[in-house]
């Protein structure tokens, strides 16, 4: 290997090292922040049921509550009808 090659290879490197990952929490922490109290599938309030953990997950830069993980399938068949429910929400805040 010579000398171009491996100053390349080290630059390449250290530019890797320094890149960052986006992970879960990095995106929730980023997240508009939850408007709602209650499932935003089911209108169920939130932690009612104690048997019932929370589903909670971020979805275009939004972060999004649901009473479970079963009504994640529920939320991606309904997605644009549901986010319009966070909307409502927040403009009701205001």
């Amino acid at each position: 290997m010579n000398m171009k090659t491996t100053i390349s290879l080290l630059a390449l490197v250290a530019l890797l090292a320094g890149a960052t990952t986006t992970t879960a929490a990095d995106a929730k922490s980023k997240a508009k922040p939850y408007p709602l109290t209650t499932c935003l599938v089911t209108d169920e309030k939130l932690g009612a049921d104690p048997s019932m953990k929370a589903y909670e997950f971020v979805e275009d830069g939004q972060e999004i509550k649901l009473c479970c993980k079963s009504c994640l399938k529920d939320f991606k068949k309904n997605k644009a009808t549901l986010m319009k429910k966070i909307t409502a929400a927040e403009k009701k805040s205001k």
